[in-house]
C-alpha cells in the first residue's frame, strides 16, 4: 500500500483530533467504515447508531480543519513523518498490541521504528551504578545489533539513549509530548543527535502538545510495544517503569530486570519483578540469548572503552572509589594521602570522566 495522499492524511489527522476518540474507538470506526474520510461522510444517523457521543458528533459535523492545516504544515519540514495504521512503514510489532496509536508522528528515520530493539526504562533519579549499568547495557545492545527504545526522560532513559549512541547504534525516543516539544528541555541536544545518528523521536500526540502528566503513562505502551522485550534497570516500588513492564507482559513481550541492593529503594521494583518471574540480567548476553543474533547494517563495532592506566597517582586512587558513594574521609583513611592531595586526584578523575561528585562530600565511580 502506498503512503497516504495529502487529502487522505487530512482526514486521518482530523479524526485523530476528534474529542472522546481514543485508540480503541478510532480502530473500531476504521473497522466499521473503512477509512477516516468515510467516517466523516457517514452522517448523523450512522454515528448515532454506533452510540458516538454527542460532543464527538458535533465535531464530525464541524472538524477542526485549522489544526489539521497546522499539522500538515509541520509535516512539510525536514525529516518529519506521520505514519498511520494503514501505512506500510508503521512498525509491525506495535500494530500487534491491543490499542496501537492510530497515528505516529516521527522526526528522523521511519525505518528505525521497525528495527529489532529492546526497551530500556528506569528511575529518573538513579544511583551512579544504575546509570552506569544502563549506559553499559545499551552500548552492548547496540554493539550486538539491537536498537534501543526509551522515553527521553532524565536518569536511566538518558543513559540508555547515550549508551546506544556510544555503541554506534540506533535509538528511539518516545515522547509524552508533541514531536516538536522536546521534554525535558536539557535533552534537546540529545534528541538532535538521536535523529542525526539514524534514530527517531516519535509520539502519538500531534505537534504543539505540551507536557501533561497523563500523557507519559500512555506513551509507555508504545515504548514496550515497539520492542521485543523491556529491560528495567532501576525502579522504586511505585514507579512508572513498572507500568511499562506490566504493559510489556500484557503485550506478550519479555521482561528483564537488573537486580539491586535490598537496601536501595530504587532497586525494590526490579527485585520484585525478578521475584515475579522477570529474567535477571547481569550482562547483555542474558538478553541476546532470548532473541538471537541481529545486525544493524553498516554499523561496525565501536572500539572498547580504554581502561585506566599510567603511573599517575589518580589512577591508583581509582581502585578505592566504589560505584556507590565513597567519602573523601574514607579515601584519606585507606590511602594515607592528605585531603588536599585526594581533592586534586579526584579532580583529575572527574575531568577524565571516571568519577562524579555525590551528595555529602562523596564521589562515585561511573566507569
Amino acid at each position: 500500500m502506498a503512503e497516504h495522499s495529502g487529502s487522505d492524511l487530512r482526514y486521518w489527522l482530523a479524526l485523530h483530533r476528534a474529542p472522546l476518540i481514543g485508540s480503541r474507538r478510532f480502530a473500531s470506526l476504521l473497522s466499521h467504515f473503512g477509512t477516516p474520510q468515510a467516517v466523516f461522510e457517514a452522517g448523523t444517523a450512522a454515528w448515532t447508531a454506533l452510540k458516538i457521543p454527542e460532543k464527538t458528533i458535533a465535531y464530525f459535523q464541524n472538524p477542526d480543519w485549522g489544526s489539521v492545516a497546522r499539522d500538515l504544515d509541520w509535516l512539510n519540514g525536514s525529516q518529519r513523518h506521520c505514519l498511520t495504521l494503514h501505512d506500510p512503514r508503521y512498525p509491525a510489532l506495535l500494530r500487534e498490541i491491543a490499542d496501537p496509536p492510530p497515528l505516529l508522528f516521527a522526526v528522523g528515520e521511519p525505518a528505525a521504528l521497525s528495527l529489532r530493539q529492546v526497551a530500556m526504562v528506569g528511575s529518573r533519579n538513579p544511583s551512579a551504578s544504575g546509570r552506569k549499568a544502563a549506559h553499559h547495557l545499551a552500548r552492548e545492545l547496540a554493539v550486538a545489533g539491537y536498537g534501543v527504545a526509551s522515553g527521553l526522560a532524565l536518569g536511566i532513559d538518558a543513559a540508555a539513549h547515550r549508551g546506544a549512541l556510544d555503541g554506534n547504534g540506533i535509538t528511539l525516543a518516545v515522547a509524552g509530548t508533541g514531536p516538536d516539544q522536546i521534554y525535558p528541555r536539557q535533552h534537546r541536544a540529545l534528541a538532535q543527535e538521536i535523529v542525526e545518528r539514524g534514530g527517531a523521536i516519535l509520539s502519538e500526540f500531534p505537534p504543539g502538545t505540551e507536557p501533561k502528566a497523563g500523557n507519559f503513562p500512555r506513551r509507555n505502551r508504545i515504548i514496550s510495544g515497539l520492542s521485543l522485550g523491556t529491560l528495567v534497570v532501576e525502579a522504586a516500588e511505585q514507579s512508572g517503569s513498572l507500568i511499562t513492564a506490566r504493559l510489556a507482559l500484557e503485550q506478550g513481550r519479555e521482561v528483564f530486570a537488573v537486580p539491586g541492593s535490598i537496601y536501595s529503594p530504587v532497586s525494590k521494583g526490579c527485585n520484585d519483578l525478578i521475584q515475579d518471574g522477570a529474567k535477571l540480567v547481569q550482562s547483555v548476553r542474558d538478553i541476546v540469548e532470548e532473541f538471537g543474533p541481529t545486525t544493524l547494517p553498516g554499523r561496525p563495532e565501536p572500539p572498547p572503552l580504554p581502561p585506566p592506566g599510567g603511573d599517575e597517582p589518580h589512577w591508583a586512587l581509582l581502585k578505592f572509589i566504589a560505584y556507590d558513594p565513597t567519602s573523601v574521609d574514607t579515601l584519606v583513611a585507606v590511602t594515607g594521602e592528605s585531603p588536599e592531595s585526594i581533592a586534586a586526584m579526584l579532580l583529575m578523575l572527574e575531568l577524565q570522566g571516571y568519577v562524579e561528585s555525590a551528595p555529602g562530600g562523596c564521589y562515585v565511580r561511573i566507569k
